[in-house]
């Protein structure tokens, strides 16, 4: 049913009613990311527009890749800019391209360092294909805090400082456009991951994530307990998201 463009056009529709029917009947305790069908682009724009003018999203979901293809391809703009339009929140979870799924070194699970890596590509791609720097109106978050993010920054902003297109699409910096975004600690609460997130990005600029099911809650909320205290950690559980997403403030 998924495997064509009719299939993710009806797999995307069925899972956003599904959850909107889930916001409906609790309340205050569920908000609304909307799948899209990617890399369908006509039927993402349909989508979108049945999202927010008929469902009222909260925001939208992507992948960090399509397959072969990540989505600060040109191919992809008039997605970003319909949701530029609407200053919508747009949330990446990473999966492994078609490249290198099922894991490229015998015993490494692709969930182990593929994931993570595959942040750093899709913000890369967002990046230098001038996404960012364009369409200022959308609010990027990406997961596990910033996967490899943090730690290819410097390097990025060394060995590009010549490129004349970074200087196009980052006229104030690498490190300027890199922590203007958002990013979530689902299983990037350890000490060494959080410690290099906040040594590069605001703590304005960080949200609670769990990866559940696949990681407890509890793990998520007790390790970053431990990696982060006071105002900071007050504002990354709740403060952070409560201000992009004020609509929750008062939600049960």
């Amino acid at each position: 049913m998924g495997a064509t463009p009719e299939g993710m056009r009806r797999w995307a529709r069925l899972v956003n009613d599904y959850a909107a029917e889930m916001r409906r009947d609790h309340p205050g305790r569920f908000g609304l990311f909307a799948a899209l069908p990617m890399p369908d682009v006509e039927g993402s724009l349909a989508e979108i527009a049945y999202a927010f003018d008929v469902l009222k999203a909260d925001g939208v979901g992507l992948m960090t890749n399509f397959g072969d293809t990540w989505p600060g391809d040109p191919v992809y703009r008039p997605v970003f800019e319909e949701l530029n339009r609407r200053k919508a929140v747009v949330y990446f979870h990473p999966t492994a391209p078609t490249c290198c799924a099922g894991g490229i070194v015998p015993g490494v699970h692709e969930s182990w360092a593929e994931v993570v890596f595959d942040t750093g590509r899709a913000v890369l791609s967002l990046l230098i294909n001038g996404a960012f720097l364009e369409f200022r109106d959308i609010k990027w978050i990406f997961s596990h805090s910033g996967g490899t993010v943090p730690v290819i920054a410097g390097r990025t902003g060394v060995l590009s400082q010549h490129s004349p297109r970074m200087k196009e699409v980052a006229p104030d910096g690498v490190d300027h456009e890199l922590r203007r975004l958002h990013y979530e600690t689902a299983n990037g609460y350890h000490a060494a991951n959080m410690a290099a997130l906040l040594a590069y990005v605001p703590v304005s600029q960080v949200m609670f994530g769990t990866d559940y099911p696949y990681v407890p809650v509890t793990q998520n909320v007790d390790g970053l307990a431990k990696a982060v205290s006071g105002t900071d950690l007050d504002a990354i559980r709740s403060g952070n998201a409560l201000r992009m997403f004020p609509q929750f403030a008062a939600g049960g």
